[in-house]
C-alpha cells in the first residue's frame, strides 16, 4: 500500500502526464488490498510481511527549528576561512519552502546584476574622464563577468517548473549545471589574471592616470564584493550552492579590482614591480576560492550532503515512538531542495494500518527535523524481517 504526493510548490500536471503514474499508483494498492485480505483470511490480521511506503512534501505554517553546534575559529583565521571558504547551517535564518526559496534566488540574481551594471556604469564614467584604454578592458571584462549570472537565473526559473513524464524529479538539476559553468568562469578568471601579472612581470608595461586607475579599482572592488557577501549569504538561506558559487565568482572579481588598486598603489610609492606581484598573489587567492566552489558543486552533482543533516535525520527517526531502528538513511540535492529515502523497523505485529501511521509520523518528524527536505519516502519492514 503506498500513498504519494507530488512535492509542494509543484503545479498539477496535465493529465496526460498523470495517467501512468495514477495507473501504477492503482495497482500497488490493488496489491497492498490483497495482501491485507489474505492476512484477514488467515486470521492474522496483526501481522503485515511487505514493505509499507508513504512519500509526502509538507508545506507547514510553522517555523522548524533546526539545531547545529558547530565550531567556528575566530581571529584573522576565521575572516580568512570565511572569504575563501564560506560555510553555515545558520538554519534559523533558512527558507524551506521551494517556490519561495526559488523566487528569492531569482531576486538576488536581478539585484547583483543591478549592482555589477552600477559598478560598470561608474568604471566607464571614469574610462571616458581618463581615457585610459587598459581601464576600458578591465570595464569590459568586468561587465562580461557580472553576464555569468544569467544562467543561473534561467535556472531557478525552470526549477520552478512542475515535474513531466519525461523529468519525474523535475527541473532542479538544471542549478547544478549553472554551477558548474560559474566554477569553469572563476577558473577562467585565475588563468586570464595569473597569464596578465606574468607577462607584466616579464615585460613591465607602464601604468598611467595611476589616480584614475586606483579609483576604477576601488569602485570595482566595492561593488563585487557587495554582490559576492549578498549572493553568498541568500545562497546560503535557500540551500543553492550554484549562487553560493556565483557569489565566490563575484568576489574573484573584486579581488582582480583590488589588484589594480593595490599595484597602483606601489607604482605610485616608486616600486613598479608591485603592479605584477600584487597579481599572483591575487591569482592564487582565486585559485584557494575556485577550490572552495568547485568542491561545493561537484558534492551536489555526486549527490552528496552535509554528515551532519544525516546524523540529525537518524537522530529523529530513531526517537521517533514506534520506530525500532534505521536501517537504511539516503538523501540527496536537487537544486536547492533535499529528498530522503527511508527505510525503518517497526514492531511486526502492528497492523497495517499501523505501520501506516507509524511512516506517516517518521516522515513528519523528519521534515522538521532537516532543513530545506523537500520530498521523504518511508518504508516501513517487521524489525525481525532483515
Amino acid at each position: 500500500m503506498s500513498h504519494t504526493k507530488r512535492p509542494r510548490g509543484q503545479a498539477d500536471s496535465p493529465p496526460s502526464e498523470l495517467t501512468g503514474h495514477d495507473s501504477e499508483r492503482k495497482g500497488r494498492d490493488r496489491h497492498g488490498a490483497g495482501h491485507a485480505d489474505a492476512r484477514r483470511a488467515n486470521g492474522r490480521d496483526e501481522d503485515f510481511g511487505h514493505a509499507h511506503d508513504h512519500g509526502h512534501a509538507h508545506d507547514h505554517g510553522h517555523p522548524h527549528t533546526h539545531d547545529h553546534d558547530h565550531h567556528h575559529p575566530g581571529g584573522l583565521r576565521g575572516i580568512l576561512r570565511e572569504i575563501f571558504a564560506p560555510h553555515s547551517h545558520d538554519a534559523a535564518d533558512s527558507i524551506d519552502d521551494a517556490l519561495e526559496a526559488s523566487a528569492v534566488g531569482i531576486r538576488a540574481v536581478k539585484i547583483s546584476l543591478a549592482v555589477l551594471g552600477l559598478t560598470a556604469l561608474l568604471q566607464v564614467l571614469v574610462v571616458v574622464v581618463s581615457g585610459s584604454v587598459a581601464l576600458a578592458a578591465d570595464t569590459i571584462h568586468n561587465f562580461s563577468d557580472a553576464l555569468t549570472a544569467v544562467p543561473l537565473w534561467i535556472a531557478f526559473a525552470l526549477g520552478r517548473r512542475a515535474a513531466t513524464r519525461r523529468y519525474t524529479y523535475g527541473f532542479g538539476r538544471a542549478e547544478d549545471l549553472a554551477g558548474l559553468f560559474v566554477v569553469a568562469m572563476i577558473a577562467l578568471s585565475a588563468l586570464i589574471a595569473g597569464y596578465e601579472a606574468a607577462r607584466r612581470l616579464v615585460h613591465p608595461v607602464p601604468i598611467e592616470h595611476l589616480g584614475w586607475v586606483a579609483l576604477a579599482g576601488l569602485i570595482g572592488f566595492l561593488g563585487n564584493e557587495t554582490v559576492a557577501l549578498y549572493r553568498i549569504r541568500v545562497g546560503r538561506r535557500i540551500g543553492s550552492a550554484a549562487l553560493v558559487a556565483d557569489g565566490l565568482h563575484a568576489r574573484t572579481d573584486g579581488f582582480t579590482s583590488l589588484a589594480v588598486l593595490l599595484g597602483a598603489a606601489g607604482v605610485a610609492l616608486g616600486f613598479p614591480q608591485a603592479d605584477p606581484i600584487v597579481g599572483l598573489l591575487i591569482t592564487l587567492a582565486i585559485l584557494a576560492v575556485l577550490r572552495t566552489a568547485a568542491r561545493d558543486v561537484f558534492h551536489r552533482l555526486m549527490d552528496g550532503v552535509e554528515p551532519a543533516l544525516v546524523a540529525d535525520a537518524e537522530r529523529a527517526l530513531a526517537a521517533e515512538p514506534g520506530v525500532e531502528g534505521v536501517r537504511s538513511l539516503r538523501m540527496r540535492w536537487i537544486g536547492h531542495r533535499l529528498h530522503a529515502d527511508v527505510e525503518i523497523d517497526v514492531v511486526p505485529t502492528i497492523t497495517l494500518a499501523d505501520a501506516h501511521r507509524l511512516a506517516h509520523e517518521a516522515e513528519h518528524t523528519l521534515t522538521h527535523a532537516v532543513p530545506k527536505l523537500d520530498t521523504a519516502l518511508v518504508h516501513a519492514y517487521p524489525a525481525h524481517n532483515h
